[in-house]
């Protein structure tokens, strides 16, 4: 990886344009406090925003560790050159207009090539980017407003989007931000090794990625090791899609196995939590810089009110937030500090009896947190609005808590129902002692259960995705059958015959009852090719000779399912091989009741997954009926899996709809198989 250190920590910075947009740049570079030298360049001006202007590059005193190119694009990568030829450390390319020239040049590169070959080794941030704050050392880069002030220690964030970064940047919601980066068409240097950079700067205490599109899936992998190395935690909010990974619908896992599916395999793969929108993202962020990645999602909480527990009750228990009850330990130590009247639980309302009381909500606090496995305690508290109220009782709340981390070392949280109801400056003052100030009842609970899902990055390397074109071929179910039982999928006893009086044949060699499908058809259900349960050589040959084609499998009808699954891979250009599991069946897209992981995966990882459907307790055995067999299901998938790593370089897809889950077996019934050609 090239060294980022001189382009994002300078100690001198050439300026060079004239224009208003670098006028900022220097005048912003002023405001936080850059220490080092600032330097103009322009060929005609004598200064620039009340500073020299040096005529040219080759003028400066010497080659300048940042520089921030405010000119036209094709100017751009002239400066770019010479910049190189000198020695400096990096530069920010403010132009537009590269990636959409692609075939501009006589020469056939692109204008956005031509930038990067000017660059050489010298590192480039964009095109098209604002460029970065730095407010570890005051330096800024950066040609518009922002709102990041001085700090010791942050969170550093990364972005495509400019007006992104400045609306993260102007925050009073208390995180410290370290970094503010914009990143452009990232020609040369992606979004992941921007943050492996950043990770390594100790003051850094955790990264949040605004990810549009995931371009390396290598590049990623790599910040994930890193982030895991130096446990450092990874917050990830994911916006836009790529196309969906093949156009064509021939499967269920087409319409089910998206980009955005993809990209949260992805996300979960790699151990970065995952943040749905801005608030949440700073949320999130927010538990990282002070706790890291919570180790799970089961708290306490603590109010005095019965409204504001039995509100964290009901959106805890819809945004993905546990709360595990008392164990009798902390009972014990609640009822000491409350007395009799307090009805002990969690979410717990403490209620008032102790409200003013410093040393009793102390206690109060500190018994809750005393045992069990809870990774945060929580105590929300909203504060009366500043510019009517003074709220004393409400500080000694906030130094309860603070107090109470102290005393039990464990994770500690204070909460406001509102935004407003946590001022800025209470925020930073729990964030100096190591509490997080979470700001918004719903948003807070989002974070935490975000947090939890931080992990260390585990697995062999993702399959990357094939180059193919076009729809391809879809094979017919018998031959997707015959390939994929070579790597151990289980299928029901067949035959394939060409009229209906020998259909009628292989029904009695095969025994009753029997599956009639006429093949074909891509939806044999959806067609009305698919006839269950004959019983006879005479209803065979009948149902046959009413499905229109000349083409016929007979099957053994499996008769003990528990329940049916849907097991598709589909090849994401941007992602890899998503693998699905899912509710199965002619009812798949309705219950859209499926989980997604990136090949390859583990049999753990496997059976994990299928935990997390909403379908599980049929195949453990619901309400008396027998259980599926969990190892043969696991076994089915690895597999189809087994089969994709064969076939990786030309295979699009593969569904396996339904898979009948039995006590004693898992037989795929049904198979798709989408080949495709090379570019």
């Amino acid at each position: 990886m090239r060294s980022l250190d001189r382009l994002m920590r300078p100690r001198s910075i050439a300026v060079i344009g004239g224009g208003a947009w670098c006028a900022n740049v220097i005048r912003e570079c002023e405001k936080i406090g850059f220490a080092g030298d600032i330097w103009a360049v322009h060929p005609t001006r004598g200064e620039v925003a009340g500073i020299r202007a040096y005529p040219s590059i080759a003028a400066l005193p010497s080659a300048p560790d940042a520089a921030f190119i405010g000119v036209n694009r094709d100017t751009t990568i002239g400066i770019v050159e010479q910049l190189s030829r000198v020695g400096a450390g990096g530069a920010v390319c403010f132009a537009s207009g590269f990636r959409e020239a692609s075939a501009e040049l006589e020469d056939g590169n692109s204008i956005q090539d031509s930038l990067v070959a000017a660059a050489g080794d010298m590192p480039i941030l964009g095109p098209n980017c604002y460029g970065f704050v730095n407010a570890l050392d005051g330096a800024a880069l950066w040609p518009d407003v922002h709102g990041a002030g001085p700090c010791e220690t942050g969170v550093a964030f990364i972005g495509q989007s400019s007006n992104v970064a400045i609306n993260i940047s102007m925050q009073t919601r208390g995180l410290p931000l370290a970094y503010v980066v914009t990143c452009g068409n990232q020609a040369q240097i992606g979004m992941a090794e921007i943050g492996e950079a950043l990770l390594s700067d100790p003051r850094v205490t955790a990264l949040g990625l605004h990810i549009e599109g995931v371009n390396d899936l290598r590049a990623y992998e790599k910040l994930a090791f890193t982030a895991t190395q130096l446990g450092k935690p990874v917050v990830v909010m994911k916006v836009g899609s790529s196309d969906q990974a093949q156009l064509a619908t021939v499967s269920h896992t087409a319409s089910l196995a998206g980009s955005d599916a993809g990209a949260r395999a992805l996300m979960r793969r790699l151990g970065f939590a995952l943040a749905d929108d801005p608030a949440s993202f700073v949320e999130t962020l927010k538990v990282l810089h002070v706790a890291g990645g919570l180790l799970s999602n089961r708290i306490l909480s603590m109010s005095c009110s019965g409204g504001e527990a039995s509100l964290m009750a009901d959106l805890g228990q819809s945004l993905g937030v546990a709360y595990p009850p008392l164990a009798q330990p902390q009972k014990d130590a609640l009822r000491a500090a409350l007395g009799p009247k307090v009805a002990l639980a969690n979410p717990l309302d403490y209620h008032t009896y102790i409200w003013g009381d410093e040393a009793a909500l102390t206690a109060c606090f500190s018994a809750g947190m005393a045992v069990g496995d809870l990774a945060l305690g929580c105590v929300v508290l909203d504060f009366p609005r500043q510019d009517r109220f003074d709220a004393p009782d409400w500080a000694k709340v906030v130094d309860a808590v603070i107090a109470t981390r102290e005393a039990t070392g464990r994770p500690m949280a204070v909460l406001a129902s509102f935004a407003e109801g946590m001022p800025e400056g209470v925020s930073e003052r729990l964030i100096q002692h190591g509490v997080v100030p979470l700001c918004g009842m719903s948003d807070g609970l989002k974070a935490i259960a975000a947090a939890a899902q931080v992990r260390p990055m585990t697995g062999e390397p993702l399959l990357l995705p094939n180059q193919v074109t076009g729809d391809g071929e879809t094979l017919d179910e018998s031959t997707a059958k015959a390939m994929l039982t070579e790597h151990g999928l289980r299928i029901s006893q067949s035959q394939r015959t060409a009229t209906a009086e020998a259909a009628a044949e292989a029904a009695d060699a095969i025994g009753y009852p029997v599956v009639l499908k006429g093949m074909g058809f891509a939806h044999k259900t959806e067609a009305g090719a698919v006839r269950i349960n004959l019983t006879s050589a005479h209803e065979v040959q009948t149902a046959a000779e009413a499905i229109p084609c000349n083409d016929y499998l007979v099957e053994e009808m499996v008769t003990d399912a528990v329940a049916e699954l849907l097991v598709g891979v589909l090849c994401d250009p941007v992602h890899g091989f998503v693998l699905t599991i899912g509710a199965g069946g002619v009812m798949t897209e309705i219950l859209q009741d499926t989980v997604s992981l990136l090949l390859p995966s583990t049999k753990d990882d496997i059976t994990e997954a299928l935990t997390r459907l909403r379908c599980y307790p049929l195949l453990t055995g619901y309400r008396g009926k027998p259980a599926a067999d969990i190892g043969a299901i696991v076994e089915a998938v690895m597999a189809v899996q087994d089969f994709v790593t064969a076939h990786q370089d030309s295979v699009q897809e593969i569904e396996i709809n339904p898979l009948l889950c039995c006590p004693d077996k898992a037989v795929a019934v049904d198979a798709l198989i989408r080949m495709g050609g090379h570019q």
